[in-house]
């Protein structure tokens, strides 16, 4: 469907309502899950390029100045945005959370770091590809993997969404399916998954077979 939004791009799931930000604009937007109409827009301290709701409030990366400097982001409506720490490297961008602990990608480096508040790396999984976003489902953890192909002349983007159980010491990367658009993030309702297809100014809902 139209995303209520140009370049949409952080997306995220509270319970009740997808969250979602422009990344040409700069805003971050609550909406109306059913037909994705904005009921409240945030001015943020940077662009929004992921968030997750937390059992502490949210949490955003945010990419600020002319390097794009990330750093994620607590918020909540009572005290608005506070500054956890710099991603490593100031580069990361999505976020996931599994119910107890946080966890933050790198896209090129094809890892995802399980973090505390003060930006602590406890644990990393690595997925044998790049990332453009994450998400926990009953402990298990869905990631869109791929290659973007940003430096290979006439090629797309190749995306599959894949899954993995943290709880094995080495967990295994099964793919599901391929993901036939350039997505960006990961998200799940309780029923369906969603992600942007930025390029497109679209927001995409989908099932992942079996």
């Amino acid at each position: 469907m139209a995303a209520p939004c140009v370049t949409p791009q952080a997306l995220a799931w509270d319970g009740k309502q997808l969250w979602l930000s422009s990344r040409d604009l700069g805003t971050l937007y609550r909406s109306d899950v059913d037909g994705l109409k904005i009921v409240e827009e945030i001015d943020p301290p940077g662009v929004v390029w992921a968030g997750v709701v937390t059992d502490d409030g949210w949490r955003f990366t945010i990419g600020k100045g002319l390097n794009d400097d990330r750093h994620v982001y607590r918020y909540d409506a009572d005290e608005g945005f506070t500054k956890l720490f710099a991603c490593p490297e100031f580069t990361g961008s999505y976020l996931s959370f599994d119910g107890e602990h946080l966890y933050l990608s790198q896209w090129y480096k094809g890892q995802i770091h399980r973090v505390d508040d003060a930006g602590h790396i406890s644990r990393t999984l690595d997925v044998g590809a790049e990332i453009c976003g994450h998400t926990f489902v009953d402990g298990t953890l869905y990631v869109l993997r791929g290659q973007e192909n940003k430096n290979v002349p006439n090629k797309s983007e190749e995306w599959r969404i894949a899954r993995l159980d943290p709880a094995q010491e080495t967990p295994k990367v099964e793919d599901l399916a391929t993901i036939p658009f350039a997505s960006r993030s990961l998200a799940f309702d309780g029923e369906n998954f969603w992600s942007n297809h930025r390029a497109a100014n679209e927001t995409v809902a989908f099932a992942v077979p079996g």
